[in-house]
This record gives C-alpha cells, sequence and structure tokens, in this order.
C-alpha cells in the first residue's frame, strides 16, 4: 500500500487488525486495497481536492464492520476521528471530512448526484462514494465472487432466504435507479458493465440497448 500520509507502524498495524475484526469475507482490507486502486485513478484523471482526507476515508471506512448492524459507518468514522486525533495530530488534516465521507457510505444507493453538493468537494463525495461501488461494475467472475462474500459475511447474521429477499431489494433498487454512479467519470466508464452484472444476478432480460 503506498502511503500517502506516513503512518505510524502502531496505527498502520491497528488499522489491519480492525479490518480482520471479526474475520471478514469481504469487508477486509484487501477491500481497502481494492478501493485504493480506483482512488489511484481518480487521482490521475479528474483529481482529488483533498488527496489526504479521501485516503484516510478509504481506509477507515469499514474499519469496523459486523454484517447486519446499523452503525457501522458511524463507529468507523469515530475510530478514524480517535486515530487522527491520536497519530496525526500535527499533519493539519481536516478530520471533519473524513467523519463525513465515512459517514456517508451508510447512504450508499439513496443518493443523487445533486445531493453531495456543488464544486471540487462535491466531486471528492461523489468519486470517494463510487470508489466505494465500483465492484458493482467490475467483470463478471469479480463480481460474482463479491456478492458471494457477502452472503458469506450475513450467513451467520440471518437466515439465507431473508438475505436473499433483501439483497435482490438492494440490487434491484441500484439497477432500477437513474445512476447507480454519482460523477461522470465512474457513470462513463461503469455503468454499463454494472447494470449488466445486476441484470445477470437478479435474471432480468438485457435491455435493447444492452
Amino acid at each position: 500500500m503506498r502511503e500517502l500520509i506516513p503512518l505510524p507502524p502502531d496505527m498502520l498495524a491497528g488499522l489491519r487488525e480492525a479490518h480482520a475484526t471479526p474475520p471478514r469475507a469481504y469487508h477486509h482490507f484487501g477491500h481497502v486495497q481494492a478501493v485504493l486502486a480506483h482512488y489511484g485513478a481518480v487521482a490521475a484523471g479528474p483529481g482529488w481536492a483533498r488527496p489526504r482526507e479521501v485516503w484516510l476515508a478509504v481506509l477507515y471506512h469499514d474499519a469496523v464492520y459486523k454484517a447486519g448492524r446499523r452503525d457501522n459507518e458511524a463507529r468507523s468514522a469515530a475510530l478514524a476521528a480517535a486515530d487522527i486525533a491520536r497519530w496525526l495530530s500535527g499533519a493539519g488534516l481536516d478530520t471533519g471530512f473524513v467523519v463525513e465521507l465515512i459517514e456517508l457510505t451508510a447512504r450508499h444507493g439513496a443518493l443523487a448526484p445533486g445531493d453531495l453538493g456543488p464544486g471540487a468537494e462535491g466531486d471528492d463525495r461523489r468519486h470517494f462514494l463510487d470508489c466505494d461501488m465500483a465492484i458493482l461494475g467490475a467483470d463478471a467472475a469479480t463480481f460474482d465472487a463479491y456478492d458471494r462474500a457477502i452472503a458469506e459475511e450475513y450467513r451467520s447474521v440471518v437466515p439465507a432466504w431473508l438475505f436473499r429477499i433483501r439483497r435482490r431489494r438492494f440490487l434491484r433498487g441500484l439497477l432500477h435507479s437513474e445512476r447507480i454512479y454519482l460523477s461522470a467519470f465512474f457513470h462513463e466508464r461503469l455503468d454499463a458493465p454494472a447494470r449488466a452484472n445486476l441484470r445477470r444476478v437478479l435474471g432480468d432480460p438485457p435491455t435493447a440497448a444492452a
């Protein structure tokens, strides 16, 4: 992992340990590294207004994760704020923006591009959320592995039949939304493959445009 900000070894070790607790099939540090790859694509393309804050938000956005809990994002944001205060207090970071980005991930699928504000900071919000959702537009094998991993994480939380109902409802909501991706950068590249993946796993016929 390329460090945009030099992290103290104990801070990084704690972050990795958090992502392994409890054992996870998808929301582990490998997911962070995948999102960082998309972070890098944005950096090389439209760019980030607040690259350091967004980078930290990527690192911490799933640091606290237990399938089915509704406070994962708030607890992850609180952990990020505490660790920044402990380890990076002199780095001149806008901790509030890091917290805001992490907490926004609780609203995946419920936001429109205009909900995230104008200008460069609004673009950062849109690009950050799209980095986290980029998996939807991956190749079919990668998407299917992700879909299986999410099911595995919920295996001990809810009955399989209930998970399938809720999961299909979420995926169908994404498929029928006007915009899966909130930024032009991701929309132009990944909307079509994401919709193809969603139609395939939901058993929907392809559209005429597809």
